[in-house]
Formats: structure tokens, sequence, C-alpha cells
């Protein structure tokens, strides 16, 4: 069972305008903003605007016109913040944590995007 969608999460009211953010691109579906935690010289966040706790929650249940914006948003997030490799950018990671093992900190879906530098090794080895 998936875990249920709590609309009191910090995305949900930075949606709603409750919270204030820095805004990098709004579409119909989608929304991206700079991370407060910044981990990396670029560091923003891309959500969906519908009520979806994980990627495969949205893959599973949002509407088509959704999964296109929310994927073109992420690029065109990247294009605009300068890591697109193909735009003359370095290159960019992009992270999904999901659920508790995922070490997911905010139960709405949510990219990072990361770049502006050489990012370290994504997980260490096991031991």
């Amino acid at each position: 069972m998936s875990q249920a969608y709590d609309d009191q999460n910090v995305f949900a009211k930075i949606l709603r305008g409750e919270i204030p953010c820095n805004k990098v691109l709004e579409t119909e579906h989608s929304f991206a903003f700079h991370d407060i935690s910044q981990q990396a010289p670029v560091h923003v966040l891309v959500i969906p605007k519908g009520a979806y706790v994980s990627y495969d929650d949205f893959a599973l249940n949002a509407s088509e016109g959704e999964i296109v914006d929310f994927t073109r948003a992420i690029g065109a997030v990247c294009r605009e913040m300068g890591v697109a490799p193909g735009n003359g950018g370095g290159g960019f990671r992009m992270i999904s944590n999901a659920g508790e093992a995922g070490v997911q900190e905010v139960p709405h879906l949510h990219v990072h995007i990361t770049g502006g530098r050489r990012l370290g090794r994504m997980l260490p080895k096991a031991d």
C-alpha cells in the first residue's frame, strides 16, 4: 500500500502560497524552486502540482498530460540553470527519494536537480 498524501506537507503549502519560495519555473502541472538546503551551486526542486507522494505513485496515477509536463519541466530547469550537458552545461544529477528507506523527508514527489560542480559518487559502495 502506498503512503497517504498529507496536504499539510511543506510543498503543498508552497503550492498554495502559504510558504514563500524562490521560484525557478511554473507550468500548468509543475513547479520548480531553489532548495533552501542547497547541496551544490545549483540545487532546484521540481514538483508536480498534483497530490503525489512518490515517483511510483505519480507514474501509476498521473495523467499523460501531467507526466509529459513534469518531464519537460525537469528538462527546462536543467537548461535554465545551465547544467544540461547538451546545452553547454557540465552535467547534473537528478534524485528522487521515496519512502523511509529512500530517506524521503517530504511526502510529496520531488526531484532534486543538482549541479554546477563535479558531484561525488551517488552512494558509497556496500561493505
